[in-house]
C-alpha cells in the first residue's frame, strides 16, 4: 500500500512513517518544514519527504492519507484529501488498527515524563532479551530510531492525551487499547484545547476504561489528580508507585536522585545507580519498572540495565562543557517540568550558579496558561532570560518582578546569547529550556564558548 503522511516530520508521525515502512508499504510524507533530527532518521530509511503541504506533493496513486493533528481544515494538503475523496485515517487510528491489536500494549500516559519513562521501558524490556517493539515521542538514547516493530509480543507506546486530528478530538491514547497503563501525573496543560482540568480527566478516564479486568494500571500514589480520575470508576486491578508511599517504593540515597533504593509491598529489590537526575526521574523510574515486571520480567535482574540508559534528547541534555560552563538543551513545556528539573540540578551542583534561558514555547505557555506559576518554578534558578518574542500575548512582566532581580525579559534570541556570554563564569550550569526549536540557541551558545 501506497501512504502519504502529512506532518511526518512530527516525532509522533515519524515513527508512524518507520513502522509503516518495516510492515513493508510504501511511504512517503510531506511536512511545513523538512527538518531534523526526524527528516535524518526518514531519510536514512529511504522515505521521500516533501516540504510544504502542497495538494501536487500527494500523487494519484496514493491509497491512504496520514493526518497528523497539526493540520486542520483550510489546509491546502487537506482540502485536496477531501475534495478528491482520497482515503485518510490518523495515525494513532492507523496505529491501533494496523499494528496494537496482536500485541501486549504497555502504554504511558501523564502531563509530565512520558518520553522518558517509554524510553526506559523499553530499555528494560530490551535489556531483559525481549525485545519490544516501540514508538518513543523523541530521540531516545538507547536506539537507533524512534520506533521498531520489535520481535517480542509487548510494544511500548508514548500514550499521549493530546486530540488525535481534525476530524476525531478524542485523545490518541484511546485508540490504543493497552493491556497495562502507566499513569504518571496529571496537572493541567493543553490549554489550546482543554478548557479546564476536569476536561483532562475525562479524557484520562476514556483511558482507564479501556483497560482490561485482567489488565493492570500502574498508578502515581502521589498524584490526587489521579485519585480522582480512579474513583470515577476503576474495572482493573491497580498497582501504585511513589517516593512517599505506593506498592512500589523508593528511598533517595543521593539527594539527586542519582542512587535510591526500590522496594515492592515492603520487600526490598535492590539498589538502582544511573546518570538520570531528580525526584521525578525517579518517579519515571519506578513506573517503568512496575510495568516491565507486570510484563512479566524479574524486577531484581533489571536493576543493572539503569546504568546504562541513556535518555531522550533534550531532556538535561548535556550539550557541552567548556571552562568549567556547563550547557544542557532540556525540553520544558510546563511550571512543573521546569521545577523538578531544576531542583535535581541543584541539589546535584550545589551552590553553582544556574541560569535559565526560557522560551515559553508550548501553546499553554503561550496563551498564558501557566503564568502565576513560572516564577515558582524557577525558584533554584540564580539567574534567568526570559524570552518575550513581540507576538507573545501576555506580559511577562509579572514574572520578572517576582524573581527579585534576578529576572530579565529579552525580546530576542540574539540578544539573549550575547548578553549570556558577557554574565557567564567558570562553573556556571546554563539550561535552555523550550519545547521548541529555540532557534538553536544552546548549541549557538555553545559555539560561541568555544570560539
Amino acid at each position: 500500500m501506497k501512504l502519504h503522511i502529512l506532518g511526518i516530520c512530527g516525532t509522533f508521525m515519524g515513527g508512524i512513517a518507520a513502522l509503516a515502512r518495516e510492515l513493508g508499504h510504501e511511504v512517503e510524507g510531506s511536512d511545513s518544514n523538512v527538518y531534523p533530527p526526524m527528516s535524518t532518521q526518514l531519510e536514512a530509511l529511504g522515505i521521500a519527504l516533501k516540504s510544504g503541504y502542497l495538494a501536487s506533493h500527494i500523487d494519484d496513486d496514493t491509497d491512504q492519507v496520514i493526518v497528523g493533528n497539526a493540520l486542520s481544515r483550510g489546509n491546502p494538503a487537506i482540502e485536496h484529501v477531501l475534495d478528491q475523496r482520497v482515503a485518510y485515517i490518523s495515525g494513532p487510528q492507523w496505529l491501533g488498527e494496523q499494528l496494537l491489536g496482536t500485541r501486549q500494549v504497555l502504554a504511558v500516559a501523564g502531563t509530565h515524563g512520558k518520553t522518558t519513562t517509554t524510553s526506559l521501558l523499553a530499555w528494560l524490556l530490551q535489556s531483559a532479551g525481549v525485545e519490544p517493539g516501540f514508538l518513543i515521542g523523541g530521540v531516545p538514547g538507547n536506539f537507533a530510531l524512534s520506533a521498531q516493530l520489535g520481535k517480542g509480543a509487548p510494544f511500548v507506546i508514548e500514550a499521549d492525551e493530546y486530540d488525535t486530528a481534525f476530524f476525531d478530538k478524542r485523545s490518541k491514547f484511546v485508540h490504543y487499547r493497552p493491556s497495562i497503563a502507566i499513569l504518571n501525573n496529571l496537572e493541567f496543560d493543553h490549554a489550546d484545547i482543554f478548557p479546564d482540568l476536569a476536561a483532562i480527566q475525562r479524557q484520562f478516564h476514556h483511558l482507564v476504561r479501556i483497560v482490561p479486568g485482567n489488565g493492570l494500571l500502574i498508578v502515581n500514589a502521589e498524584d490526587a489528580n489521579l485519585a480522582e480520575v480512579l474513583k470515577m470508576g476503576c474495572w482493573s486491578r491497580v498497582e501504585t508507585f511513589g517516593i512517599d508511599g505506593g506498592d512500589w517504593r523508593a528511598r533517595l540515597l543521593e539527594a539527586d536522585g542519582s542512587e535510591f533504593e526500590v522496594s515492592y509491598r515492603d520487600v526490598l529489590i535492590g539498589t538502582i545507580r544511573w546518570p538520570l537526575l531528580g525526584r521525578h526521574n525517579v518517579m519515571n523510574a519506578l513506573a517503568a519498572l512496575a510495568a516491565a515486571h507486570a510484563a512479566g520480567v524479574d524486577a531484581a535482574g533489571l536493576l543493572p540495565a539503569f546504568a546504562e540508559f541513556r535518555s531522550v534528547k533534550r531532556r538535561m541534555e548535556r550539550i557541552v562543557e567548556h571552562d568549567g560552563v556547563v550547557v544542557y538543551d532540556d525540553f520544558a513545556h510546563h511550571p512543573t517540568a521546569i521545577e523538578t528539573t531544576l531542583a535535581g540540578l541543584r541539589a546535584k551542583v550545589g551552590s553553582a550558579r544556574i541560569i535559565v534561558a526560557l522560551e515559553p514555547r508550548s501553546n499553554s505557555m503561550r496563551l498564558g496558561a501557566h503564568a502565576d506559576q513560572l516564577a515558582p518554578s524557577l525558584a533554584a534558578a540564580d539567574r534567568v532570560y526570559f524570552l518575550q518574542r513581540p507576538e507573545l500575548p501576555w506580559d511577562a512582566q509579572k514574572v520578572i518582578a517576582a524573581l527579585d532581580g534576578r529576572a530579565q525579559a529579552v525580546a530576542d534570541v540574539d540578544s539573549m546569547l550575547a548578553l549570556l556570554r558577557e554574565e557567564v563564569q567558570p562553573g556556571d550550569q546554563i539550561v535552555f529550556m523550550s519545547n521548541g526549536g529555540f532557534e538553536s540557541a544552546p548549541r549557538r551558545f555553545a559555539h560561541m564558548l568555544a570560539s
